[in-house]
């Protein structure tokens, strides 16, 4: 009867030790950067639009 009452207050002991788990891992957010390959970045659709107006106007 002893060991079965020692095995019990152990188990509520152990319990109790692990009741809030591991904490989550905390991870920095990665920062990303991204570079323009061209120059000529707002010209291009532009240029694109009025050629198009263009060739339709032409018809």
């Amino acid at each position: 009867m002893k060991k079965l009452a020692l095995a019990a207050v152990l188990s509520v002991a152990a319990t109790g030790a692990f009741a809030g788990g591991t904490p989550a891992p905390a991870m920095e957010p990665a920062t990303i950067a991204s570079d323009t390959s061209s120059s000529a970045g707002g010209v291009l659709v532009p240029v694109l639009a009025l050629i198009l107006l263009a060739a339709a106007a032409s018809n």
